[in-house]
């Protein structure tokens, strides 16, 4: 009965996640920006609330930054970070407390025993990979929610500049999605630089499994 109940609820969790993104999607918002910006403390709030809502909607974090370039510009860079490292926080804890050990959760331990908590959290942000997969994949992982925080601040800012730099010119991310925020010159930038992070650790290890740990 247990387990009946479960999966009526999840079934019906899943409806409405389903339901409310068909029923809204980032034009909505974007279509709305004036009327945000006009008013400070109603733009904050508003931001905020998006920001614990949007892994409900399935929305790009990108999009919180677009927001906020708009509304402020370069300027708002360290609160659009800030509000990206809070909307990944939900996925990740949801995550770590549903873990149980299973092969998915193995393997992202033996990664992270690899390359560190804090560098395998920045590694897997700087690839251009779903927000909330990647939040998922370190509360699965093991990983401490420091190292978390600060690795997704660190690895979420290259996406965090481009989208308040998109923000600032909104009638592109308008006309083309948000899908023009990320060029693919800052993509394969940022996919070098997690390539280079995580070469020391990959070394390493392979140094320590042909030769044995150093004497």
């Amino acid at each position: 009965m247990q387990r009946r109940t479960r999966f009526v609820l999840g079934l019906g969790l899943l409806l409405v996640l389903v339901t409310s993104t068909l029923l809204t999607s980032p034009a909505w918002l974007l279509a709305r920006l004036d009327w945000l910006a006009a008013d400070p403390v109603r733009f904050v709030a508003i931001l905020l609330t998006l920001a614990l809502v949007r892994p409900l909607l399935a929305w790009p974090t990108t999009l919180l930054a677009v927001v906020v370039g708009y509304g402020w510009g370069v300027r708002g860079l360290p609160f659009a970070l800030a509000l990206i490292v809070l909307t990944s926080v939900p996925p990740f804890l949801l995550a770590q407390r549903s873990a149980g050990g299973g092969r998915l959760a193995t393997a992202g331990a033996r990664a992270v025993d690899v390359a560190g908590d804090l560098r395998s959290v920045v590694i897997s942000r700087l690839i251009p990979a779903p927000s909330d997969v990647v939040s998922a994949g370190a509360g699965l992982s093991g990983v401490p929610l420091r190292a978390f925080v600060v690795g997704t601040a660190l690895g979420e800012l290259p996406w965090a500049f481009a989208g308040v730099v998109a923000g600032e010119s909104i009638e592109t991310v308008v006309a083309e999605g948000l899908g023009a925020v990320v060029s693919l010159q800052l993509a394969a930038a940022s996919a070098v630089v997690a390539v280079l992070l995580l070469a020391g650790p990959v070394y390493r290890q392979a140094n320590a499994n042909w030769f044995g740990p150093a004497q």
